[in-house]
This record gives structure tokens, sequence and C-alpha cells, in this order.
């Protein structure tokens, strides 16, 4: 799927960013696979309230960021901003490839304030995830006040209407936290690149405030309910709605 704002590719994301042009984005925010799945299984059943899945999905297995990295950098534009959700196990992993690369490497926390529950209460909720920031000299940044420069953010995890329903993906971010990322870090008119779009929650966060978006998903299913998804919001911006 292609038009001028909207540009999506259906397979593997480190095969595809050899189709893009050299130095072509201006920000690449991406929610690839965490490695955490081996450690989170056991879906629970209740009577009071929706199951909670602990299964995650296959995919969610061997990933390493040392492999993207010459294929990140060869894409983003110097002034461009590199941002992609992790865990705590990769976290160290992101610093130890990425840091020597740029000028700043930073972290931003997205606080859950509806974690799931934990509730045979043995231990902290998961209520912190961690966003691993990287930027060099002359990038491109719209902070306009100091409050707008902390590296927190507070809201809600995907729910609702919101939530793609089918194909259900575990890990789907909430398009309002990916639009305060997109609007600090980026520009109208601007590319935005998500190698790993899942349903295409970045996608819409794109669109709705103005910038082009490429698009990449392995996941067939995924795919398609991306395409479907920001087909739609595509046509409302062009027609005004």
């Amino acid at each position: 799927m292609n038009d001028d704002r909207l540009t999506l590719h259906q397979g593997n994301s480190l095969n595809l960013l050899e189709m893009l042009p050299e130095h072509s984005v201006d920000l690449l925010l991406t929610d690839p696979p965490y490695n955490i799945s081996a450690y989170s299984t056991g879906n629970m059943r209740f009577k009071w309230r929706s199951g909670i899945n602990n299964d995650l999905a296959a995919w969610d297995r061997e990933f390493d960021p040392a492999e993207y990295r010459d294929a990140f950098l060869r894409v983003l534009k110097p002034s461009g901003n590199l941002m992609a959700f992790c865990s705590y196990n990769l976290m160290g992993r992101w610093h130890e490839v990425f840091d020597p690369l740029f000028d700043t490497f930073q972290f931003f926390v997205w606080h859950k304030s509806n974690p799931v529950p934990k509730v045979r209460r043995t231990g902290f909720l998961n209520s912190c995830e961690l966003i691993v920031c990287m930027w060099n000299k002359g990038h491109g940044w719209n902070f306009g006040r100091q409050r707008d420069m902390h590296n927190f953010f507070e809201g809600p995890i995907c729910m609702g209407p919101e939530r793609v329903k089918a194909p259900k993906h575990p890990a789907q971010k909430p398009v309002k936290l990916l639009r305060h990322l997109i609007g600090i870090a980026s520009r109208p008119g601007d590319l935005v690149l998500d190698p790993f779009m899942g349903v295409g929650s970045t996608g819409a966060a794109a669109l709705e405030l103005d910038r082009r978006f490429t698009g990449m998903e392995l996941d067939p299913d995924y795919f398609a309910a991306a395409q479907q998804r920001l087909a739609t919001i595509s046509r409302c911006k062009e027609q005004g709605l």
C-alpha cells in the first residue's frame, strides 16, 4: 500500500529496510519484541472480570537490537530521532549497541495508570514500560515548555474501541502515548518509520498529526488489520473529516 502519506510493507523488516533511501527518516519510532515471552506464561481465568493473558506471542523471542543497528543508522537522518519500546531485560543491550553511535542516549517512562492486576500480590505491578531515545547534535525537537521535557508519560493501556479485537495484539500501544512522542520528536510533513508496526498504532498517531508514515510488519494478520485501519484514517484526512 502506497500513497503520499502512507506506505506499508508486509515482510521481514530487516530485509524491507534495504528498500528505503539513505537518510530519509525523520523519526524511527517502534515497538520491537521484548524477549519476555519465556518468562510470562500461564493464563488466568476469572468469573468477575476478563481473563489475564500471560502467554505472549511466539514472535516475542530472540530479538537483538544489534541486528538492526546498521539498517537503522542508514535510513535515519543525521537530524533524526530514534525511539524504541523495550523491557528491563533489553535496556542494557540497547545501550551497549547504540550509545557509542549517538551523542545522547536517554530513556523515557510510560506509567500505565491501569496496569494488569497482580491478583496474588506476590510482586510489583508491571505499571511502567521503558522507551530508549537516541539523537545527535542538530536533531529535530519540539519542546515548547519545561513541563513538556519530562521523560515521563502517564496514561491507560490501550482499551475500549481503540483496541483492535481481531486479531488482538498483546502489545498494542495507545495512540495518545504515541501522539505525545511523535509530537515532540518530529514536525508536520516529516517521515515516521515503524519497522515493527503491529496493528498500526504508530501510523494512526502519525497520520493524525499530519506526518507521513512508513510501516513494516511480518505477521500477515496484523498487517491486514493495520492496512485497513490506516487506509481509513488516510481517507478521512484526505476528505477533511
